[in-house]
């Protein structure tokens, strides 16, 4: 999401679950707002007045799902995600790259027109509301020592990704090992630390490409790369796309 990405929305006609892979955000809905973080797992329904808006300056990377049915409110409940008739719950959830997995499955079989699509995205769709409620964390004191240990580690990045470079500086910074801080990603996040601090330098990048109008060198030298092929190279591999494309649009 962009920086100033905003929903405000009153009359949406669906269902939807949608889950924070990274960065930070609020959601509010029927006027209790809720911090949201990498892990959280939120829904609304139909006519249900929400708002949901970017806190992090390189934006929240989110997957979302919008659904109709009659078992809609049933699988919201099952999950934990929905009491009574009108209220909605954020849930955090662990082992974040297992429930991403399953967002990109679901994205994959929708490009496909084959006949038995609806089929698979209606059983991958209940796969994910089965593996928000494995994945589920305690929403009180009772939460593991190890997740509140993540958290501290994914903050640190998140304020100081400019100026990390390795997973090992990651570790020395935050106190633990770079053992214990692969165990930690392993678990809580669908990535391992040094993918989580490439992204959020490409975040970055991303967004000097497309709102700056910096060139491709430019950035590379600012992120300390060894030079703009380097650069160029990881950019591609997490995004897909090479970053000059983004270099172009943002003129």
């Amino acid at each position: 999401m962009r920086p100033e990405y905003a929903v405000d929305r009153q009359d949406f006609p669906y269902y939807a679950v949608e889950l924070v892979a990274a960065g930070k955000g609020a959601l509010t809905i029927h006027d209790k707002t809720h911090p949201l973080t990498a892990g959280s797992v939120f829904a609304y329904g139909p006519r249900t007045p929400h708002a949901i808006r970017n806190l992090a300056e390189n934006g929240m990377r989110k997957y979302y799902l919008d659904f109709v049915g009659a078992q809609a409110t049933q699988l919201l409940r099952s999950a934990g995600l929905k009491s009574g008739s009108k209220n909605y719950s954020v849930v955090t959830v662990g082992r974040l790259h297992e429930l991403t997995d399953v967002f990109e499955m679901l994205l994959r079989e929708a490009s496909d027109n084959g006949s038995l699509t609806p089929d698979i995205g209606e059983s991958l769709v209940r796969l994910l509301f089965l593996k928000i409620r494995q994945l589920r964390l305690p929403q009180d004191s009772a939460m593991p020592q190890a997740y509140a240990t993540y958290e501290r580690v994914r903050r640190h990045v998140e304020e100081h990704f400019l100026v990390l470079h390795t997973a090992q500086a990651v570790a020395d910074q935050c106190d633990i090992t770079p053992v214990y801080l692969s165990r930690l990603f392993k678990r809580f996040s669908d990535c391992g630390a040094y993918q989580y601090l490439l992204r959020r330098k490409l975040n970055y990048a991303a967004g000097l490409l497309m709102n700056e109008g910096l060139l491709v060198k430019e950035v590379a030298e600012r992120l300390e790369f060894a030079d703009a092929f380097q650069f160029s190279r990881a950019f591609k591999r997490v995004y897909g796309i090479p970053p000059i494309m983004l270099a172009k649009r943002g003129r």
